[in-house]
């Protein structure tokens, strides 16, 4: 049975065909640079996209939350990183991973480090999270004394042990010039390497944006990347230049439930729930929340004449519609919108069915 016949109503599309080789030329540029690749999960959140990613010889994934890390024990990862400042409260559950495990976090205060010392029952590894521009979290690149502290916090216990030092270049989503964003992000990281690397020889850094890591050839000594959307990609990414519109691996079908010709409109069942509220803007300064594109038994075609979803609401959508797509469509028919923030789209719809008809996990679905 056709993919096509199973939709009737909003849908994530997963084409395994892209995705496979997305994954695949991150691999491959990881290992033309040296680079141990450990991708960052919060995008995908599936275990089946897990063992696609095995096939091209990756070994560890990151995560954004202890429950992530819990949906993804068991399945032969040789490490599983969260990182995200980790959240004292769940010290019991981060003992209960840490049993059949291998698994790392995130620290950025003296406090935490302390309590995780005191508390810890098994070996769990940690990178100091640093700040060399983002501004989000972390602790500033400069603040040796911060970061000494933690360290020193940890050297109590015997069963937290330092990996190293993990930096977002988060800004490269929005700063115009990526190069010198990781010109910052290198050289923040090869001080600190070079500063610590004597009192511990094991010591690596790990940078993990998907704009940098996508388009950048220089990583200077940097050890690891850790990259999330490029597994799907969307429409933001095609907006900074990290790829093109046929490397979007993901695409929420949605029904037509009206068509208003004159005003060159189509009503289709895909909202805020679905897609999230993610938008970009047109040069016109109209939003934009997701690319149309028309599906086919083989996936999905990008139409010569662009429509793109308009606006939202929770459940609705509106289409701004080409002629092209006005003379082909009539209500009932499914089209696909490719999403501009996958990560979100993804995390709200739950699950995926693929283009082969495969219904394929998701960690917000079980």
């Amino acid at each position: 049975m056709s993919y096509l016949d199973q939709i009737t109503s909003p849908t994530l599309l997963l084409d395994e065909r892209i995705c496979r080789i997305n994954l695949q030329k991150m691999a491959e540029k990881a290992k033309r640079h040296g680079l141990n690749l450990v991708p960052h999960f919060k995008t995908a959140q599936s275990h089946i996209v897990g063992e696609w990613a095995k096939e091209y010889g990756i070994k560890e994934i990151t995560v954004s939350s202890i429950k992530m890390a819990e949906y993804f024990c068991g399945q032969g990862w040789e490490n599983i990183h969260i990182a995200f400042p980790f959240n004292p409260l769940e010290t019991k559950k981060l003992n209960d991973l840490a049993k059949n495990q291998s698994i790392s976090v995130q620290l950025i205060n003296e406090e935490v480090t302390k309590k995780l010392a005191a508390e810890l029952e098994f070996p769990v590894g940690f990178f100091i999270e640093i700040d060399a521009g983002y501004g989000r979290t972390g602790v500033e690149v400069s603040d040796f004394g911060m970061i000494e502290s933690i360290m020193r916090a940890a050297k109590v216990s015997g069963k937290l042990k330092f990996k190293g030092f993990y930096l977002h270049a988060g800004h490269t989503y929005y700063e115009p010039d990526k190069n010198a964003v990781y010109e910052q992000t290198r050289a923040a990281l090869s001080m600190l390497k070079n500063k610590y690397i004597t009192e511990y020889p094991q010591l690596i850094t790990r940078t993990g944006d998907t704009p940098g890591c996508s388009v950048m050839e220089d990583f200077g000594d940097i050890d690891e990347i850790g990259p999330g959307n490029f597994v799907f990609f969307d429409m933001m990414q095609v907006n900074l230049g990290s790829c093109k519109m046929d490397d979007i691996a993901v695409a929420l079908a949605v029904p037509v439930v009206d068509i208003k010709k004159d005003k060159k409109e189509i009503l289709v069942h895909g909202g805020g729930v679905h897609l999230s509220k993610d938008v970009l803007t047109e040069l016109d300064g109209s939003k934009n929340f997701g690319e149309v594109v028309y599906l086919k038994e083989n996936g999905w075609e990008i139409p010569l004449q662009r429509s793109y979803l308009k606006s939202i609401s929770q459940e609705h959508g509106i289409i701004k519609a080409s002629d092209d797509l006005l003379s082909k469509v009539k209500i009932g028919d499914i089209l696909g919108i490719l999403p501009i923030h996958s990560c979100m789209t993804a995390d709200c719809m739950g699950s995926y069915l693929g283009i082969n008809g495969q219904q394929i996990d998701h960690a917000e679905g079980d």
